[in-house]
């Protein structure tokens, strides 16, 4: 089962890009699909934006969370034979 964070199924759109033309000369003779390449980067980019952003909007609680098991400690801690 692979998670996306866009929809694979919308419509393909056509788009211009420039690229560099030594890159795109050996991307070429390797028979790379330069489309697939793109979103498959683009995709990976956008879930580390969104994971950067998770960190940062969540950084508050994760701290307050970490001070409270210090404090605390973690259920079960008294259980565990390790």
């Amino acid at each position: 089962m692979q998670l996306h964070s866009f929809d694979p199924e919308a419509p393909k759109k056509t788009t211009h890009l420039s690229i560099n033309s030594d890159l795109l000369r050996q991307a070429r003779a390797e028979k790379i699909n330069l489309s697939q390449a793109l979103e498959k980067h683009l995709a990976e980019s956008m879930l580390e934006i969104k994971r950067q952003r998770w960190r940062e909007n969540s950084r508050d609680a994760i701290e307050e969370y970490a001070h409270f098991l210090e404090k605390h400690g973690c259920f079960g801690d008294s259980l565990r034979c390790f």
